[in-house]
């Protein structure tokens, strides 16, 4: 199984492409790397994608990483 990050494989396919055979949209994907998301595209032998994310956990988004900040202050 080989492991290619989202935007090295964008790069090479393109975003059209690449969401197509993952089964989302171009927008989905563009979102995803203007975020700059820690996804990494598996390519089994058989041609088959599949997408995983890597992020921390616990994970907190945007909205909740400003909500904690604001009591770090006091």
């Amino acid at each position: 199984m080989k492991k290619i990050s989202l935007s090295d494989y964008v790069k090479n396919h393109g975003q059209y492409k690449t969401a197509k055979r993952l089964g989302l949209t171009q927008g989905a994907i563009s979102k995803a790397l203007k975020g700059e998301r820690n996804i990494y595209i598996y390519n089994n032998n058989k041609g088959k994608l599949r997408a995983v994310e890597i992020r921390p956990f616990p994970f907190l988004s945007n909205h909740k990483l400003r909500e904690s900040r604001k009591y770090d202050d006091k």
